[in-house]
C-alpha cells in the first residue's frame, strides 16, 4: 500500500515538474535573429552614409537599442559567423578562413561546448533556419546541422535558370547571383575572352561589380532575399508550442550589388557622395597593410576600380541600392512579427558579419583591420524594455551576442563563451563599460578598437594607431608618435597572449599576405598606388 502512494507521489511530483518545466519554457521569450551579409554603417541611423535610404531598419533601430561601436571578431563571411555562432575568438579556434579546415579541428574546438542554434534547442527551443547563417547556408558542419536546427529552409539558388547562371562567369557562390547581364564592370575591364580563359577557374576577383536588374534578370519566384523573407514570414505566422528561435540571413548587401532597377533609381549618380580617399594614404601603412589592401585582383583591387572613373560611383550606387533593397525585406519580416501573436514575446537581434570598403583606405569588400571593415550595426530589441530609442557608443563586440541572448532568455550559462552579456548596457547607458575589443584578420594581424584609438599589430611587427576622436576616418598613423607611446602600450595589453595556429595546420609556413610582400620584395614592385 505504502509502495503504491510512493509511486502515486513521485509521479505526481514528476508531473508536475514536467508541467513546470513546461509552463517555464513557455514564457521563455521567441528570438528571431536577423544577419545582414557585408553591411557596414551605411544605415540613416548609424549616418555611415548621409544618403543612405533605410526606413525600416531606422524604424526598427527607435524600438530598442542600437550599439553604434560594434565591431566583428574578423571581417570575412566564414570565420566572423562561425565565431558569432560558437561565441568563440579566431586567436582561440583557429577558424581564420577555410571551412573545409574548420571541420578538421571542430570536435576538438566545441568539445564541451555547443553552437547558438544548438544550445537553444538543447534548452527547449524550435530553431529555424533561413538564408545566409552560417556562411554556407543553414550550417557549415553538414554532420551536425541537424544538431542545430528543428527545421531549416531549401536552397532557394537551386536549380537556378541558365540565363542567371550564365551571366556569373562560372563565380562559385549561388547564393550571391544574380551578376548583371553582362557580368560587371570588371569583366568587361578585363574582356570575358580574358575572364574565361584565364581568371574563371583559379581568381573570380570580378564578382567585385553591380548594376540595376530587369525583371528578366530575376529568378523567377523573386531575389533569394525575397524568398528567404517570404519563408521567414510562414514561419513566424505558424502557431507554436514551443519558444522558437529563428535565424533569418539575408544575403545582400554582399557582392555582386544587383538589385531590382527601382532601387537604383533612388540614388542620383549626379549627386551621389563618394568617399574622399587622400592622396597620401598610403605614406604612413605597413607593409602587411599596404598587402592587406592589395588584395586578391590582378593589378589589386583599386588599381582596377581606377582605370575608369566610372565605376567607383556606379559601385556606390550599386551598394546602396542594395541596402535599400535589404532594408525592405528586413521590413516585411517585422511588418509579420508585428502582425502575430508572437510580436510582443520576441527578441529581435540584427546583426552583420563584418563592414564593406567601398575604397576606403584605397580597399574593396572587407578582409582588413580598419574601420570600415569590423564597424557593424548591432541592435537589439526586448520584450518588456524601459529604454528605448537609444543608442549606446561603447565598444562592443559581435562576440557579446551569444552570452547576451543566454542571459536575455535566461538559460544556464556556457562556460567556454568568450563575449560579455550585454544586458547591463541594454538596461543602463552609464554603467562602466571600457574594454576594447578584439578583431583579427588571419594569423597574428589583430585591430584592437576602444572607445577611442583604433590600435593595430601586423604578425611582422608593423603598427597603426589611429585616433577616433580627432581622425574618424583613419587617415594619420599616430603609431611613430612617441608621444602616444604609452596609448599603444595599453591596449597591447588587449593582443591575444596566444594565437592558434591555422585549423588543420601543425606549424605556421606563410599565407597570401606574405607571398605578396616577398613577390614587391625580390622585384621592388610596391604598386605606385600603395606607395
Amino acid at each position: 500500500m505504502y509502495k503504491i502512494v510512493g509511486c502515486l507521489m513521485l509521479l505526481f511530483l514528476a508531473g508536475s515538474c514536467s508541467m513546470e518545466k513546461k509552463s517555464i519554457e513557455l514564457d521563455r521569450p521567441n528570438v528571431v535573429f536577423i544577419s545582414v551579409d557585408d553591411l557596414n554603417d551605411w544605415e540613416g541611423a548609424l549616418m555611415g552614409h548621409s544618403q543612405a535610404i533605410t526606413p525600416n531598419m531606422d524604424r526598427l533601430f527607435k524600438q530598442g537599442v542600437l550599439f553604434t561601436n560594434a565591431h566583428s571578431s574578423q571581417a570575412v563571411c566564414t570565420a566572423s559567423r562561425n565565431s558569432v555562432l560558437s561565441g568563440l575568438d579566431p586567436s582561440t579556434t583557429g577558424w581564420y578562413s577555410s571551412i573545409k579546415d574548420m571541420r578538421k579541428n571542430y570536435d576538438q574546438v566545441m568539445d564541451g561546448h555547443m553552437m547558438l542554434p544548438e544550445y537553444f534547442r538543447a534548452n527547449g527551443y524550435n530553431t529555424y533556419a533561413t538564408g545566409k547563417v552560417f556562411h554556407e547556408g543553414e550550417s557549415d558542419f553538414p554532420d551536425k546541422t541537424s544538431d542545430f536546427w528543428t527545421e531549416y529552409s531549401p536552397h532557394f539558388w537551386n536549380n537556378m535558370e541558365p540565363e542567371i547562371k550564365k551571366a556569373g562567369f562560372g563565380y562559385r557562390g549561388r547564393m550571391f547571383y544574380p551578376f548583371p547581364k553582362n557580368g560587371g564592370q570588371l569583366v568587361q575591364l578585363y574582356g570575358e575572352d580574358s575572364i574565361n580563359n584565364y581568371y574563371r577557374q583559379t581568381n573570380r576577383f570580378y564578382s567585385l561589380c553591380g548594376g540595376p536588374l530587369s525583371e528578366d534578370e530575376i529568378p523567377e519566384k523573386g531575389m533569394y532575399d525575397e524568398q528567404i523573407a517570404s519563408w521567414a514570414i510562414n514561419k513566424i505566422n505558424e502557431k507554436h508550442s514551443k519558444p522558437f528561435f529563428l535565424a533569418v540571413g539575408f544575403i545582400r548587401p554582399h557582392v555582386p550589388y544587383t538589385a531590382p532597377q527601382k532601387y537604383f533609381d533612388m540614388y542620383n549618380m549626379d549627386t551621389l557622395e563618394i568617399p574622399s580617399v587622400p592622396d597620401n594614404e598610403f605614406n604612413d601603412i605597413p607593409l602587411m597593410g599596404k598587402a592587406i589592401a592589395y588584395g586578391y585582383a590582378p593589378g589589386g583591387g583599386w588599381y582596377n576600380v581606377a582605370q575608369k572613373k566610372e565605376i567607383l560611383p556606379e559601385l556606390v550606387q550599386a551598394y546602396l541600392a542594395c541596402v535599400t533593397f535589404v532594408d525592405d525585406q528586413i521590413g516585411k519580416v517585422m511588418e509579420a512579427l508585428e502582425k502575430s501573436p508572437n510580436g510582443k514575446n520576441t527578441i529581435i537581434v540584427l546583426w552583420s558579419d563584418h563592414g564593406q570598403h567601398l575604397g576606403e583606405k584605397r580597399h574593396f569588400r572587407k578582409q582588413a583591420l580598419w574601420e570600415e571593415s569590423t564597424r557593424v550595426p548591432l541592435f537589439f530589441k526586448v520584450p518588456g524594455q524601459k529604454k528605448r530609442s537609444v543608442n549606446r557608443d561603447q565598444v562592443v563586440s559581435l562576440l557579446d551576442i551569444y552570452p547576451t541572448l543566454v542571459d536575455l532568455c535566461g538559460l544556464p550559462v556556457s562556460e567556454k563563451l568568450q563575449g560579455k552579456s550585454l544586458v547591463p548596457l541594454l538596461e543602463n547607458p552609464d554603467v562602466k563599460w571600457d574594454k576594447p575589443v578584439l578583431s583579427t584578420w588571419l594569423y597574428k594581424n589583430h585591430a584592437v578598437r576602444s572607445d577611442r584609438w583604433r590600435y593595430i599589430h601586423y604578425r611582422d611587427g608593423g603598427e597603426e594607431l589611429y585616433d577616433h576622436q580627432n581622425d574618424p576616418g583613419e587617415h594619420v598613423n599616430l603609431a611613430g608618435e612617441p608621444k602616444f607611446e604609452n596609448v599603444i602600450m595599453e591596449l597591447r595589453n588587449y593582443l591575444p597572449k596566444y594565437d592558434a595556429l591555422p585549423a588543420g595546420s601543425d606549424e605556421w609556413t606563410g599565407d597570401g599576405l606574405d607571398r605578396i610582400i616577398n613577390s614587391w620584395a625580390a622585384n621592388d614592385s610596391i604598386p605606385m598606388w600603395l606607395r
